[in-house]
């Protein structure tokens, strides 16, 4: 399986050619399927469930021209024979795993069987991550909450860590998680966006600190590109790698 994981989805020409080159075809072309899940735990996640479904959302994904797009609720497939998901699953070209929360989308891809179900996946296939989406993807990671997070299975400890803010100093839950491990390497999206001060350069260093695998912060400009286990950093912004 090809991975293309981003911050805040198909947001330049860049990324674009990158998600087209990884899917060996154009998009109008290719099916897809789209995961909203991870959304649910924020306050008005139902509309921003419905506007990642939509296309109208801030991270560019469903409104790309694909040939056809499918709706892939995590929380649902547990409650339904494999025989009604699985063969769906197997023949998309591309699964959209929108952002929200990490800890909640990772749980939830356990839970349904997903998680079990994406290394067998076909070569060609091409998981696309938004924020939540790409950082549920790797084997260990690490999100910041203001209360340790609830309804999860996956957390594997939490410690407050003290970040720094426009408005002072902020004490933060670091609540470290378990990913689909898919790669190998964590990711810290938003890297120095003005709306999420957690990921400016000094807290990302925080943040890395507690991953034990070489850690990327990328901005909304930048993708990681990922075929064969060969990593590739697609960007027309600003990114940082932090080894362990």
């Amino acid at each position: 399986m090809k991975l293309l994981l981003t911050s805040a989805g198909i947001r330049n020409p860049s990324i674009e050619n990158a998600l087209v080159d990884l899917l060996g075809k154009p998009i109008a072309e290719s099916t897809a399927l789209i995961i909203p899940t991870a959304i649910y735990p924020f306050p008005g996640g139902s509309f921003g469930a419905w506007r990642a479904v939509a296309g109208q959302g801030p991270s560019p994904l469903v409104g790309l021209g694909w040939k056809s797009v499918g709706l892939l609720e995590l929380t649902a497939l547990p409650h339904i024979e494999d025989a009604a998901w699985v063969p769906t699953v197997r023949e998309a070209d591309a699964l959209l795993a929108y952002g929200g929360d990490p800890m909640f989308l990772s749980t939830w891809m356990r839970r349904s069987g997903l998680a079990g179900l994406l290394p067998s996946l076909r070569p060609e296939a091409v998981y696309v991550g938004v924020s939540a989406g790409s950082i549920a993807a790797t084997s260990t990671f690490v999100e910041t909450y203001y209360d340790p997070p609830r309804g999860v299975d996956g957390a594997l400890k939490t410690e407050e860590v003290v970040f720094s803010s426009p408005g002072g100093d902020v004490p933060r839950i670091l609540a470290t998680g378990q990913g689909t491990g898919l790669v190998d390497f964590a990711v810290i999206p938003h890297f120095e966006h003005p709306d999420h001060p957690d990921a400016s350069t000094a807290n990302a260093e925080k943040w890395a600190a507690h991953i034990p695998a070489p850690t990327y912060a990328i901005d909304d400009d930048t993708a990681i590109k990922v075929t064969g286990g060969v990593v590739d950093v697609v960007s027309e912004g600003q990114w940082k790698l932090f080894e362990p």
